[in-house]
């Protein structure tokens, strides 16, 4: 079946809710592959893209409904609480290959070490476990955790003229040890979770639900595209891909969307609204990055190395990047579009702003205009 680029666009923006039909922040549909919670309130932000009301501000951390932990690619991630056991399975290395590649290492490197990728992974996620029985910071952990691996896991940090345990290994080790962060807390204050359980393997049905979740929210979408979300090796993915579904082609692109979510694609109305998305905002997770934004020429604007702008999405079509500037209580939103907008447009982002003062407890906002 050929599908459109316009019917992608169309599903996605239904399929992740941004028309805000979410009923409660517990229940969104992101959180089936979690939400990035890189930058200021960027969870909560991406919680009021899809709900009609403002989120609350304290339903993430330690005894809440929503945890925050490393996960997906080492980086913070807000999950349902009851999730993250399978979590920690799902994204558990799928083979030696894949685990030195989560690592960071080389085969060369590997095998210097004289230790398995797999096997180091599990010393990692073992220290870690051993170490955080209570409140702990990045630092206190990380020396800690160094004191209980092999030397030949040690490595050489520029930042602290030290070596110790990687950030490669040790941010993903910690949701498999079952540890959770306490939310805004720099440098990141480590907690263990009450009767976590301790991942030791893959769990392949639950590794193949992430993949439907993905393909739901972010279909359709190849095995590489979902490789590069989970960190992981494409070849392995593909040999884990799981049934029932349907492949389609996108613009001449192969893709692949759970089959009962077929209709949901070739129905889903032209999407009508603006919304000022955050830098890592599930939508823009989607690793197919010439289908959402067919000009490459915006490209390194939109995701940079470091220093990612918030985005402004009109209609389904990124148009513009935003930034934010605060100053006591007053929040002003820089807004840079790629072309001219429409005045409609620009009191939609206005109301926009609106709401990212409220999330982000300013009293006054601006919004400053370029085009």
């Amino acid at each position: 079946m050929k599908i459109s680029r316009a019917q992608v666009i169309a599903y996605r923006v239904a399929a992740q809710e941004l028309d805000r039909s979410g009923r409660s922040v517990g229940r969104l549909a992101v959180l089936d592959i979690g939400i990035q919670d890189s930058g200021v309130d960027a969870a909560r932000m991406a919680f009021d893209a899809r709900l009609a009301t403002a989120p609350p501000p304290d339903g993430i951390g330690p005894g809440k409904p929503l945890a925050l932990t490393w996960s997906l690619r080492g980086a913070p991630y807000v999950h349902r609480r009851r999730d993250l056991d399978a979590l920690a399975r799902a994204l558990w290395p799928l083979s030696e290959a894949d685990a030195a590649g989560r690592l960071n290492e080389t085969g060369p490197s590997i095998a210097r070490a004289g230790i398995p990728a797999l096997e180091q992974y599990a010393v990692a996620v073992g220290a870690m476990r051993e170490v955080v029985t209570k409140p702990m910071g990045k630092g206190a952990a990380s020396t800690a955790v160094t004191k209980r691996i092999p030397k030949v896991m040690w490595r050489n940090c520029r930042a602290c003229k030290a070596q110790h345990i990687s950030d490669s290994a040790m941010r993903p080790a910690a949701l498999a040890a079952g540890l959770e962060m306490e939310p805004d807390t720099s440098p990141p204050v480590l907690v263990p979770r009450p009767r976590a359980s301790v991942a030791t393997d893959v769990d392949v049905p639950a590794l193949q639900k992430l993949i439907t979740a993905y393909l739901e929210l972010l279909g359709p979408a190849t095995p590489a595209d979902v490789a590069g979300y989970l960190d992981a090796r494409r070849a392995d993915v593909q040999a884990l891909w799981p049934d029932g579904l349907v492949e389609v082609s996108v613009e001449g692109r192969a893709g692949w969307l759970p089959a009962k979510r077929m209709d949901a694609l070739t129905t889903a109305p032209a999407a009508e609204l603006v919304r000022l998305l955050g830098a890592f905002d599930p939508y823009l997770q989607a690793r197919d990055r010439d289908l959402i934004v067919p000009d490459r020429s915006v490209h390194k604007t939109l995701w940079p190395v470091l220093g990612r702008p918030g985005v402004v999405l009109v209609d389904g079509e990124i148009l513009g990047t935003w930034r934010p500037r605060s100053s006591g209580k007053k929040l002003t939103i820089a807004v840079q579009s790629f072309a001219p907008l429409p005045p409609s447009a620009w009191t939609g982002v206005e109301d926009e702003a609106a709401r990212i003062a409220a999330v982000r407890g300013a009293t006054d906002v601006a919004v400053t205009r370029a085009n």
